[in-house]
C-alpha cells in the first residue's frame, strides 16, 4: 500500500498559469534577454523586495517602487545574468546598459496572467478529493496578507488610484486568493500569512505539521526546480510541472496514487472565479 497521505500543490504555475509567462512576454517586448528579470529576482535573495512581499513584510505600493528599482539595477543584474549564462553554457547576449522597469506594470501583468486555471490540474484535484484517501494541500508563495500601504507618498505617485481600483487592476476583485480557490484544498498554506516562503524548509515542515503528516508521506508538485529540490531534501516525493507540461506531470502522479487523473478529460461544470 502507498505510504502517501497527502498531495501538495503549488498554485502559480501549477493550478493556474505561471506568472513567468508574463515576465517572458515583457522581456521580449522590451528587448531584455530571456530570463534576465527572473534571474534578478532570484539572485536578490531573502532580502529582495519580491521575497519580502511574499512573506508579508512589505505593503503593496512600497513593493512596487522597490521591485522596479531592484529590477532596473543593471550593475548587479548584468553580473548575475553573465554568471547564469556561464553556468548553463549559454552564449551571453548583449546586456542592457540601463533599464527603467515599472514595478507596478510588471507585477500587474504577472497577476493578470495568473488568473486562468489549468483544466487538467483542476480535474485531477476534483478526482483526488472524490477518492477521499489523501489530504489536499496548497503550498504557495502568495500575497493574501499584504496591506496596500497607500500613504500620502504613494498617493502622490499613483494619482487617482484607490485600493479598489488597484485590486481590479491586478485581477484581484475577489482577493488574491478567492474563497472558492481555498475550498479546493483541505489546507491552504500561504507564505504571506505564515512569514515564510519556499524554498525555506520551515514552510514545508509547517505544512506537514498542520496536516499531521511526515514529509515522506507527501507528494509535492511545483513548477520551480529550487522549490522541488528543497522538498526532496526533506523526504518528499516531487513532480516537476513545466509550463504546458501538466498532463505528463499528472501521469506521474497517477502512477504514485494509482487512480485515473487524466483519462477521459472532462469539462469541469463548476467554473471557479479567477485568482
Amino acid at each position: 500500500m502507498s505510504k502517501v497521505k497527502a498531495v501538495i500543490f503549488d498554485i502559480g504555475g501549477v493550478v493556474v498559469k505561471s506568472p513567468l509567462i508574463a515576465i517572458a512576454d515583457y522581456e521580449k517586448e522590451n528587448g531584455i534577454p530571456h530570463n534576465y528579470i527572473n534571474n534578478s529576482i532570484t539572485r536578490r535573495g531573502p532580502e529582495g523586495a519580491w521575497q519580502k512581499f511574499e512573506r508579508g513584510e512589505m505593503a503593496l505600493f512600497p513593493f512596487y517602487d522597490a521591485f522596479g528599482r531592484e529590477l532596473s539595477d543593471t550593475v548587479n543584474g548584468n553580473v548575475w545574468y553573465s554568471e547564469y549564462c556561464q553556468q548553463r553554457g549559454l552564449a551571453c547576449p548583449t546586456l542592457p546598459r540601463s533599464l527603467r522597469i515599472d514595478g507596478r506594470e510588471l507585477f500587474g501583468r504577472m497577476m493578470r496572467k495568473s488568473q486562468e486555471y489549468d483544466p487538467h490540474v483542476l480535474q485531477a484535484i476534483h478526482r483526488i478529493r472524490a477518492a477521499e484517501r489523501w489530504r489536499l494541500i496548497a503550498l504557495t508563495n502568495n500575497f493574501t496578507k499584504v496591506d496596500a500601504g497607500l500613504d500620502h507618498r504613494s498617493a502622490d505617485r499613483y494619482s487617482g488610484v484607490t485600493l479598489q481600483s488597484e485590486l481590479e487592476f491586478l485581477g484581484w476583485g475577489e482577493g488574491a486568493v478567492p474563497a472558492q480557490m481555498r475550498a479546493l484544498f483541505d489546507d491552504f498554506v500561504d507564505s504571506s500569512e505564515v512569514g515564510m516562503r519556499k524554498p525555506e524548509p520551515g514552510l514545508y515542515l509547517l505544512a506537514c505539521k498542520r496536516n499531521n503528516i511526515r514529509p515522506e508521506e507527501a507528494v509535492f508538485l511545483d513548477d520551480l526546480g529550487l522549490n522541488l529540490k528543497a522538498a526532496r531534501k526533506l523526504g518528499m516525493e516531487t513532480i516537476h510541472v513545466p509550463i504546458g507540461g501538466s498532463p505528463k506531470a499528472l501521469k506521474r502522479l497517477e502512477e504514485i496514487l494509482k487512480i485515473d487523473l487524466v483519462g477521459e478529460f472532462e469539462s469541469i461544470a463548476w467554473t471557479p472565479p479567477k485568482l
